[in-house]
């Protein structure tokens, strides 16, 4: 616990020289991030695996290289999201001019979950990093090789002073939570981030909460089917469903559930074979108490294709399931696996209460060609943000931002966003002292109340 205390003061010390400010810092801070993460990949995939079961070709793609692209974004673009930007003054503030300036918060705590251990620990800091912030990470205590593997990485680049790791379990967070941080910026479970915001309140900590929650598919008649299955199948069955925005549930017409069912059973085995337990290709459950979850959720409908388990692999093999009732668990709260329920409708406004009479998610996909549905999707339903004719992939693009609504977050983040998040700006009005206009000044007579009444309509 002294730990924290030391660090944290020596962070606070260490932005208050305003070294960390300068375009130059910046720019070097965020190559050195580069450099030790293409260092220490090798021990990044390795660990991965180890802790998730993840391929190399997933990892890389899912953790890593959405790091490193960050990281180019920021660099080509700091200069420009650093810069003052002017604005115009009103006439009453003649002769002034007026502008916006970005600053930092200051220090600031970045709490990842273990699902994308590399990504959401880093991601967040490249924000922290451009925008000119010291930054300590404290990682998932259950995706434990991994976390050994940033903490190596990060102090590989940086001193402590500047970037630091701290590991442990909740206690430890409970205690870094204790400090007047600048800025919190968490992902994880929703329980967890009721938490994590009352425990700011006590500072009035401003937080950014990236949480989960039921992620809608909906697939009406006029989608491509075949495209369709291999793409929710994709978002879906990625790191065994353990992502915080992979497909939750299915709705889909019932004139091509058939048709759907068994697209998503043909991508299922073009993915990982026959058993894709057995596939390399196929990611384990993070630990035995999530396994023992989801293989509970199991008995929550009737198994439509897979439901295969293996105790001693940590596996779940991907399961399309009809539930028994929409009240039952694995309708009510995040699967956070490779289950995924499929649930009938026949008219889109069935969709549309379906999804608003439950907590705003924090993705939404929809697979159509028809413009109409498109959007009375888009208009009427509220969630984080999602895709079109796709799932999971509007989460790697730089310009668009990421974070949910309601009980699925709050900020956003990635490319500017994540500038933007790190960052307070400043609003100033320089005003010019060779002209003093008098009216605003007492004794207050009917002449000058009535040049301000025309003035301030």
């Amino acid at each position: 616990m002294n730990k924290i205390k030391n660090v944290f003061n020596l962070q606070k010390q260490y932005f208050n020289t305003h070294e960390t400010l300068s375009y130059s810092f910046r720019m070097d801070a965020l190559n050195k991030l580069r450099i030790s993460i293409i260092k220490h990949a090798d021990n990044l995939l390795e660990a991965l695996d180890k802790d998730l079961g993840k391929h190399q070709h997933e990892a890389y793609m899912t953790e890593i290289g959405i790091v490193l692209k960050e990281i180019s974004y920021m660099e080509k673009h700091l200069k420009k999201l650093m810069k003052r930007k002017r604005v115009k003054s009103p006439l009453t503030d003649f002769p002034s001019i007026s502008f916006i300036m970005p600053h930092p918060y200051g220090t600031v705590l970045i709490i990842s979950p273990w699902n994308y251990p590399v990504n959401l620990s880093l991601a967040p800091l490249v924000g922290a990093i451009a925008a000119g912030n010291t930054a300590i990470i404290k990682p998932s205590e259950f995706s434990v090789n991994t976390s050994k593997a940033i903490e190596e990485l990060i102090k590989d680049a940086y001193e402590d002073k500047y970037v630091c790791v701290i590991q442990g379990d909740k206690e430890v967070t409970q205690e870094l939570l204790e400090n007047k941080f600048n800025y919190i910026f968490f992902t994880g479970s929703t329980n967890v981030g009721k938490i994590i915001m009352e425990k700011a309140s006590k500072f009035l900590t401003p937080v950014s909460l990236e949480l989960g929650g039921k992620s809608p598919v909906i697939v009406d008649k006029t989608a491509n089917i075949e495209v369709s299955a291999k793409r929710i199948a994709f978002g879906k069955f990625l790191n065994s469903g353990q992502t915080c925005i992979a497909p939750d549930y299915l709705l889909v017409h019932e004139d091509i559930k058939d048709r759907l069912v068994n697209g998503l059973k043909k991508s299922i085995e073009e993915f990982y074979g026959d058993k894709p337990i057995d596939s390399e290709h196929y990611s384990t459950i993070i630990n035995e108490k999530h396994f023992n979850r989801l293989s509970a959720y199991l008995k929550n409908g009737e198994i439509i294709y897979g439901g295969d388990i293996s105790v001693t692999k940590r596996k779940i093999g991907p399961t399309l399931i009809t539930p028994i009732d929409n009240n039952l668990p694995i309708m009510t709260e995040e699967i956070f696996g490779p289950l995924l329920p499929i649930v009938t409708f026949n008219d889109m406004k069935e969709v549309v209460d379906f999804i608003n009479n439950r907590p705003n998610p924090l993705a939404l996909y929809l697979f159509t060609e028809d413009k109409k549905i498109e959007s009375k999707v888009l208009t009427e339903c509220q969630f984080g943000g999602g895709c079109i004719n796709d799932t999971v992939v509007h989460i790697a693009s730089d310009y668009l931002p990421f974070g949910g609504v309601g009980e699925s977050g709050m900020g956003h983040y990635h490319g500017q966003s994540s500038f933007k998040t790190f960052t307070h700006y400043k609003s100033i009005l320089k005003k010019a002292t060779w002209f003093d206009l008098k009216i605003r000044y007492a004794p207050f007579t009917k002449t000058k109340s009535n040049i301000i009444k025309k003035f301030l309509k």
